[in-house]
Order: C-alpha cells, then sequence, then structure tokens
C-alpha cells in the first residue's frame, strides 16, 4: 500500500545538519520510505493515499537503546545512591516480583504506554530472568506494533536467589523464547530456530530476542560462555554493561584477571562484536578498551541521567563521535529516571557542555549530532531505520507544536523548542515501520 504524507519534514542523514522541507512530501510503500521531495510530481505517487498534516512537524521516531523494563516502579526513587547498593537494595528487590507473571504484565503494560507516549517505537530491553515474564514483554510489543529487542537476563553469581538461574535453566529459557518464530515473524511462517533472521521476509522481526548478561560480576565464566555459544549459535544480538563505575570496573578485574579491560572480559567470550552488540555507559572506557570497541564495531549507549543519578561520571562521547564509534541514547529506567528520549538529546547536550568547560579542546555536541545519535545511528541496530533516506523503515512522529511557536520562528527552531519544552501531548501521530501505533492498552 502506498501513502504520502505532507508536512513539514526534518531530519538527518549526515551528523552535522539537519535536510529540512517546508511542506515536503514522503512516499511510503508496505512500510518504506520510497523517496522524499519538496515535489509531489517528483514522487512515484500515482494510487497513492495522500494525508496533509498541514502546519505539523513531521520527524523520525525516537529509539531507546538501553532501558530495564521492569523497574519501572522504581524510576525515581533511591537516587542518592551509588550503582552497587542501589542494585542490592531496590532494583533486585523489584526485579523478584517477577516471577509472578500478573505482576509483570501490569508493569510491563505501563511500562510500554508510557514508551509510546513519549514517541518511542524502537528499543533495546531488559527484562529478568524470569522465561515466561520475558515473553509476555516481548508479547506485548507486539500487540502494541512497537519494536523491540528484549533480553532475558542471564545472571547465576552476586544476586539474591530469587534471581539466580544455573546455565541450563538459562540456556532451556532462552531457547524457549528463540524457538517461537511463528509471532516473531511479520510474516507468520514458521521457521526453524537457526533462520530466526533470514525469515522470508523483506524486513526481520519487529521483537525479537537478545542475548543478555546482565554484567559480568553477575555472571560466572560458564554463563558467560553459554551466552556467547548462543549468539553465535543463532546470530543473535548482544547486549550489557560496561565500564560505568569506578568500583564496578576494579570487581571485574578482580573476578576475570585473564581480561585485559572489561571490553575483553566479553570478547573472550564472544560477546562483544563477534554479532551485533550495544554496551551501556562505557563512562570510564578509553585506551585498549575503545580501541577493542572500535575494531569489534560495538555500539555504545549513552545514559546521560543514569550516569549522574548513579554518581557513574561523564562518558566521553564527544571521542566516541570523533573515533566513529556507533551510538545511541538510552532512558535507563531506573537508574535514568526518565522515559522521555527527547529529554537524553538535552541532557546528553548538558554533560557535552559541562565536558567542554573542563577541556576546551573537545567541542559539545550540537543539536544535529544528538539528533543523529538518537535517530539514524541508534537506528543502524535494527537495520535501516532513523532517517527518511529511500529505503528506510517510515518510523515517524507527527509533532503539533502550535501551543509552543511564535509564528517567526524557522523549522529548525520549532524543532529545537519541542526537544526541550515540548512534550507527549504534542505528538498527535506516531508510526512504526509504516503502521501507526494507537495507544496501547492498560490494565
Amino acid at each position: 500500500m502506498k501513502n504520502v504524507y505532507k508536512a513539514h519534514i526534518l531530519f538527518t542523514k549526515e551528523k552535522d545538519h539537519f535536510e529540512v522541507l517546508e511542506n515536503g512530501y514522503i512516499l511510503v510503500e508496505d512500510g518504506i520510505v520510497k523517496g522524499v521531495s519538496s515535489n509531489l510530481r517528483e514522487l512515484d505517487y500515482e494510487g497513492a493515499k495522500v494525508t496533509d498534516f498541514g502546519n505539523k512537524l513531521l520527524i523520525p521516531a525516537m529509539n531507546d537503546m538501553h532501558v530495564h523494563a521492569p523497574q519501572v516502579h522504581n524510576q525515581g526513587v533511591a537516587m542518592d545512591l551509588e550503582l552497587l547498593p542501589w542494585l542490592q537494595n531496590y532494583t533486585f528487590p523489584e526485579e523478584s516480583k517477577y516471577a509472578d507473571v500478573a505482576y509483570a504484565e501490569r508493569m510491563y503494560r505501563r511500562f510500554i504506554h508510557t514508551q509510546w507516549l513519549f514517541g518511542t517505537m524502537r528499543s533495546v530491553v531488559f527484562a529478568t530472568v524470569h522465561t515466561d515474564s520475558t515473553r509476555k514483554l516481548m508479547h506485548l510489543y507486539q500487540e502494541a506494533g512497537m519494536g523491540a529487542m528484549v533480553g532475558k537476563v542471564a545472571m547465576n553469581r552476586n544476586c539474591p536467589d530469587a534471581l539466580c538461574e544455573d546455565v541450563d535453566a538459562y540456556v532451556e529459557g532462552q531457547e524457549s523464547l528463540i524457538a517461537e518464530a511463528t509471532w516473531l515473524s511479520p510474516s507468520g511462517r514458521r521457521a526453524e530456530p537457526s533462520s530466526l533472521f533470514t525469515l522470508h521476509s523483506s524486513l526481520p522481526p519487529l521483537v525479537r530476542p537478545i542475548i543478555t548478561p546482565r554484567f559480568v560480576p553477575s555472571c560466572t565464566p560458564e554463563l558467560l560462555k553459554a551466552c556467547g555459544e548462543l549468539a553465535d549459535k543463532y546470530q543473535l544480538p548482544v547486549q550489557s554493561h560496561l565500564s560505568e563505575n569506578v568500583s564496578e570496573i576494579a570487581w571485574v578485574a578482580e573476578l576475570e584477571p585473564e581480561s585485559e579491560n572489561y571490553g575483553d572480559a566479553y570478547n573472550r567470550y564472544g560477546l562483544f562484536g563477534q554479532t551485533p552488540t550495544i554496551m551501556a555507559h562505557c563512562v570510564w572506557t578509553h585506551g585498549k578498551e575503545l580501541e577493542l570497541m572500535k575494531r569489534n564495531g560495538v555500539m555504545v549507549a549513552h545514559c546521560p541521567t543514569s550516569n549522574f543519578n548513579i554518581a557513574s561520571g561523564m562518558a566521553p562521547i564527544r571521542t566516541f563521535l570523533d573515533e566513529g564509534l556507533p551510538i545511541g541514547l538510552g532512558s535507563d529506567i531506573s537508574g535514568g529516571h526518565d522515559l522521555n528520549m527527547f529529554r537524553m538529546l538535552v541532557y546528553a547536550i548538558q554533560v557535552s557542555k559541562m565536558q567542554y568547560q573542563q577541556n576546551h579542546d573537545k567541542p559539545f555536541l550540537t543539536l544535529p549530532e544528538i539528533f543523529w545519535i538518537a535517530t539514524k545511528s541508534a537506528g543502524s541496530f535494527f537495520g535501516k531505520v532513523g532517517s527518511f533516506e529511500p529505503g528506510y523503515e517510515f518510523d515517524a512522529l507527527v509533532i503539533d507544536d502550535s501551543v509552543l511557536y511564535p509564528s517567526e520562528y524557522s523549522l529548525l527552531h520549532r524543532l529545537e523548542r519541542f526537544i526541550y519544552v515540548g512534550d507527549d501531548r504534542q505528538i498527535v501521530h506516531r508510526f512504526c515501520r509504516g503502521v501507526e501505533v494507537k495507544e496501547p492498552e492498560m490494565i
């Protein structure tokens, strides 16, 4: 099916500037952008339904590249603690409740609804160790029509008994999720688990599993090895945490003395770029660890609010950007306190400005740079997502900012003002892979 959308169109093909089409047109067919132009006659729009959004803004949707769905109930709680005591006293007790699938569904519906409100159409998500609750979260994303990579968490040491799962049980639970290719497939075809990413469809499934060792201190070498073997066997992506906190790094050095650095502790088990990999935080990443990330193409999920709240530090995002590392932004609730990804753009710029005051050799992030990081760069982890270039999946938001702007503002200033002071009330339409996403159901 063909659709043409008319609006003021803004997106970032390159990181240093916006593409701006006043009263522009986007042609979308079967969820894919076929063309964008200021002149409708330049597009192959015959037979298309034309929707005119008038004076509204049309921009790529947001991507949350690191978020803990089961921590939604703790959002904004215990923000005066550092990482390890925060985990032990608040996070682990809350995650233990997800053994109850009914509780999990109630909280996960609340979580997905909030993401929808703020225009986050794709996410890379930590669930818990509980297979049934993780399955429920995946089904809820599919029901909502929003894209997600959802991870059943691997943990078998340095955690409460209720969250400790032995290696065999983890592998069995993970493989049961991988095997559910029928509902993961957009075509509805049955497929063997090994062909999960080569289904007879032009697009990968919107909802996919991702291998998720929580972090090195929570996983024995045997469990890390099993995670790496699963990632290789099924060609699954990987997510975890890296160099978030100084005390955490020292702990990893004690647990993995044969590793050169924290990143190498993952690399030795096939969990650091051997399949698509995203590592959250990277606050203290430098030297050989940074070189290994570059060599292996590991993506950074920058989580500015979490880094501040848990007193971890300020990640060197300008350095990563200049070095060519792939980067996205993450809310990291409940280490972070805000699920609004537009606020993450603001916080990331503010962090970079504080770093600029410490080192004037490295300029702070600009609005087009951080918008590109949040959209096209982050979206690359899902495929061709995050831009309005031909061939990209149409993930988009329609913004009615009429209550925010004086008439003399440029389109770029209107977008900037929405990012800084707007909220979910100005997002009037949300699209994921070309389909308008309606408000998810709450219970």
